[in-house]
């Protein structure tokens, strides 16, 4: 059978040019670029003009750019570098919706100095409210993300860069779900940015940081002199070069083939919520709250009629019952406990969007009918 995948959100296929960049690499671009001898040299050449392809889309200065695992080790070392480096007597806003790699980096490394900021009933960080705390001067420093990797909703992070440009306090946005899917433009003007190339269509297990400019003693990992002294470790240039190799084939896309099925699964579905419907969102998201059945049985249900989707971010599918995204923005834990996330990809057709419908209308007959029979069962024993 055929499985029809609708989890983009926790990663994507890699797409044949990436495969093709990253086997040419591995091939023919082997050797340490960090050797000193003139082969090696040649691979340096082409990894530095990896980086300076990546910062011309960014917009910022190659010095910026460091090569990281991905989003996951980039977002800790920011914490665990403004643990060292900011005042012990400041606070750092931290959104509560953002991925578990920023909310339990920024829990362990800075405990009571963080700040939940306040969200929003949609999951948007209130700005108004922003921009009274830092002006306050008690904050140091922000983190919050671009897009949200659950619900898709877009957060205003142009206008919290601006707010802390002129408060000359660091801003830290993980974008790991905005690159490859929107334009780039605006990221340099935040003081961190995270990414990685999975979320995109490139190879797992490499991404990236944009740092300031005057980060000259952030450190990620310590034994070499790569990466401009932040980041030790032989360099990754098959998985830059394919990382690259992906987000040029990125775009942004119309959502009219989601819209579409958002309109008729709240039809067809009864006492379906879509989760965020009244904040700006990522074109490929549904965060869809079912009036019946919990996550992992219509998780299940759907698995066997050959679509793959999930209930949130896959760093912590196990770890808790419910969403915390969900629960930050007031979404009571029983409902939360039936909420799906629904996430396409760049080769995801409209029909396939139908398809999906059709299976969620037939899942939700099924899953109601095990119920009645289950219900009947206990009865019959009583």
């Amino acid at each position: 059978m055929n499985l029809c995948y609708f989890d983009h959100n926790a990663t994507t296929p890699l797409t044949s040019e990436a495969s093709v960049a990253w086997l040419e690499a591995t091939e023919q671009s082997w050797l340490n670029p960090s050797s000193p001898y003139r082969n090696a040299a040649a691979v340096r050449v082409r990894y530095e003009a990896a980086r300076e392809s990546l910062a011309a889309q960014l917009e910022i200065a190659p010095g910026r750019l460091v090569f990281t695992s991905g989003a996951t080790e980039a977002n800790n070392d920011v914490f665990r570098n403004w643990a060292r480096q900011l005042s012990a007597n400041t606070l750092v806003g931290v959104n509560p919706t953002e991925h578990p790699s920023v909310i339990e980096a920024a829990e362990v490394f800075l405990g009571r100095r963080v700040e939940w900021l306040k969200i929003k009933n949609d999951g948007r960080v209130d700005v108004e409210l922003l921009g009274e705390r830092v002006r306050s001067g008690q904050m140091a420093a922000v983190s919050v993300m671009a897009a949200n990797n659950e619900t898709g909703v877009l957060q205003p992070w142009q206008e919290i860069a601006d707010i802390c440009a002129e408060a000359n306090i660091p801003y830290h946005c993980d974008a790991s779900q905005w690159v490859g899917k929107m334009p780039l433009n605006g990221l340099s003007q935040c003081s961190y940015v995270t990414a990685c190339a999975h979320k995109f269509g490139g190879p797992k297990g490499v991404g990236f940081i944009i740092l300031p400019n005057e980060a000259g003693d952030f450190s990620i990992l310590l034994g070499g002199t790569q990466e401009q002294s932040h980041r030790a470790g032989t360099e990754d240039v098959a998985g830059v070069l394919a990382m690259l190799a992906a987000l040029e084939l990125s775009k942004t896309q119309e959502s009219s083939a989601r819209d579409d099925f958002i309109k008729r699964i709240v039809v067809e579905i009864p006492g379906s919520i879509i989760v965020g419907h009244e904040a700006p969102r990522l074109w490929n998201t549904v965060s869809l709250i079912l009036p019946r059945h919990r996550s992992m049985r219509w998780i299940r249900a759907l698995e066997k009629l050959g679509f793959l989707i999930s209930v949130g971010s896959a760093c912590s599918t196990g770890k808790a019952s419910v969403s915390a995204t969900l629960l930050a923005m007031g979404i009571d834990p029983v409902a939360a406990g039936r909420a799906l996330r629904i996430s396409s990809g760049v080769n995801t057709k409209a029909e396939d969007w139908q398809a999906l419908l059709r299976a969620m209308v037939v899942a939700n007959s099924l899953l109601d009918s095990e119920a009645s029979a289950e219900k009947s069962s206990v009865i019959s024993l009583d």
